[in-house]
């Protein structure tokens, strides 16, 4: 079966392209989010009263 390319030249573009600083997070990690929307949810709701 045919390649398309040589094997020799995998990787070209990337090697090029400079290389980007990440941009700063404007959001926390999901993650952090997660955790906190749980403490916030489950761990802090005020106990509910079953009658």
């Amino acid at each position: 079966m045919p390649s398309h390319g040589s094997i020799t030249k995998a990787g070209k573009v990337r090697s090029q392209t400079p290389k980007l600083e990440p941009k700063p997070r404007k959001y926390p990690i999901p993650r952090e989010r997660n955790r906190l929307n749980y403490v916030k949810r489950i761990l802090n709701a005020a106990p509910t009263t079953t009658e």
